[in-house]
């Protein structure tokens, strides 16, 4: 492909696909029954359904494991820290919300590679695959270089943002432990997402679910064998990323199955790094801003009183949102396949059933969620800590966590729609607008002037400003 053609293929026209199509297949399958005028309007939607609901499931129940085990390693990490001591277990919500920036910039920004390389499959522009999962590796490699010499004093940036001095060096200790996994999640990313552009999502979730038993094995190994505490955990937790890595990269390069979009390394990745940085820009500031609203949450829940109470309390409750919310995630990888995919193949009609579809599925899944979490909210702390204080704090709260779940199965799902789209600078306004315009300055009012249980009452109001919004 020359210059102009590539050029071509990386446009950001909200209008229009970012890659150009051809012509569609001849079987157009979904397509053809939503335009087909003479079915009954209800019997269009009933065979849309079945044909969109088996589609939707095959894809989203992998993705879900998928971030249901990441999430997982990470709410792992915390129940181990958490059973050795509560000043730990502070140590590991401030480490894990303060790696969580990068998380989100390299997950955001890895979001760019699902966006092109969705619509160019959608497209059967099958070379430019590699091309774009090399090239977007790049990127995030070295957009991980300055990540990680910031991340080296995190230490004296934990006391200047007026964290407890013995929970400040502890995370920053816990952090050093994890910054190897910066590149990891620069080839983990890119590589899920190209393999998620070509609905490949199994090996992904096997892939993951062995990482999970591996690191949860190694971590009690470290905590009650050896003794290494909260390093200890911090290194299992790194190796666990990489095992991920290494094992994706070796069933990208050695399945015959990907022998049309990956052709090997080829210097076209160097080109074009400029232009898909700044693609890559607008979808990191539309998860940076989400994730790293709730990481601002954790550190103002430290200079609260009786701090390690608070983050400890906070800690849980975004620990069972963020595991209910990797269903609604994985609606949202989903959706943002079968959007980029089908506009792609030029189906319009099939992307916007898709959304409809993969949003009501979303919405009732996190309903029965909600619902589990109300009838277990005397117990659900138990899982991280046997401290009774905190128990009461985490019950009291989850009445707003039960609101937040159901409003998580909406919000997702229109997210994966908008990258599929690649519509993420407007997603990006939407966030700014809810999250820190709206959310930070009314939670702050509810929790340092009213001193009321903010936490809750906050990311009810978030969720909420955030889905009238859009």
């Amino acid at each position: 492909m020359d210059a102009s053609n590539e050029q071509t293929t990386e446009r950001t026209d909200l209008q229009r696909p970012l890659v150009d199509q051809k012509p569609p297949p001849s079987d157009v399958g979904l397509e053809s029954i939503l335009t087909e005028n003479s079915l009954p309007y209800r019997r269009r939607v009933y065979l849309g359904a079945c044909i969109e609901l088996k589609i939707l499931l095959r894809l989203a129940l992998p993705a879900i494991l998928v971030y249901i085990v990441n999430s997982g390693m990470s709410i792992s990490a915390r129940i181990f820290a958490g059973h050795i001591g509560s000043h730990e277990l502070a140590a590991a919500s401030i480490g894990n919300s303060c790696f969580s920036l990068v998380y989100g910039l390299m997950l955001g920004m890895g979001s760019a590679v699902e966006t092109l390389c969705g619509q160019a499959y959608g497209a059967h522009r099958y070379d430019m695959l590699g091309i774009y999962f090399q090239r977007a590796t790049i990127v995030l490699a070295l957009v991980g270089l300055p990540m990680t010499v910031l991340y080296t004093f995190s230490y004296p940036i934990l006391l200047v943002l007026g964290e407890p001095k013995m929970v400040s060096y502890m995370g920053s200790l816990y952090i050093v432990g994890l910054m190897p996994q910066i590149f990891a999640y620069a080839v983990n990313f890119t590589a899920q997402k190209f393999l998620q552009a070509q609905s490949v999502v199994t090996p992904s979730a096997y892939i993951s679910a062995a990482a999970l038993f591996l690191q949860i094995s190694l971590t009690w190994m470290t905590v009650n064998v050896m003794g290494l505490g909260l390093m200890g955990i911090a290194y299992v937790l790194t190796i666990s990323w990489w095992v991920i890595v290494m094992a994706q990269i070796l069933y990208i390069t050695s399945s015959q199955r990907f022998r049309h979009t990956w052709t090997g390394h080829s210097w076209r990745s160097f080109h074009g790094l400029w232009s898909f940085f700044k693609l890559s820009v607008g979808s990191a500031v539309m998860i940076c801003l989400e994730m790293w609203y709730s990481q601002i949450l954790v550190l103002l829940a430290g200079l609260l009183k009786e701090p390690a109470l608070s983050l400890d309390s906070l800690s849980i409750c975004m620990s069972v949102s963020a595991l209910s919310f990797m269903v609604s995630v994985g609606f949202n990888a989903a959706a943002s396949i079968r959007t980029s995919n089908e506009l792609g193949a030029g189906n319009p009609r099939s992307a916007l059933f898709s959304t409809w579809t993969a949003t009501f599925v979303s919405f009732v899944i996190s309903l029965a969620e909600a619902l589990a979490v109300i009838a277990s909210r005397d117990y659900i702390s138990y899982i991280f800590t046997s401290d009774a204080d905190v128990a009461k704090a985490v019950s009291d709260l989850c009445p707003f966590l039960a609101v937040t779940i159901i409003l998580n199965g909406i919000q997702p799902v229109l997210s994966g729609v908008a990258v599929g789209c690649g519509w993420q600078t407007f997603v990006a306004y939407v966030n700014v607008g809810c999250y820190y315009i709206v959310g930070i300055p009314v939670g702050c009012i509810l929790g340092f002037t009213f001193n009321m249980l903010y936490y809750g009452l906050h990311m009810l109001y978030y969720l909420y400003s955030k889905l009238n919004f859009i």
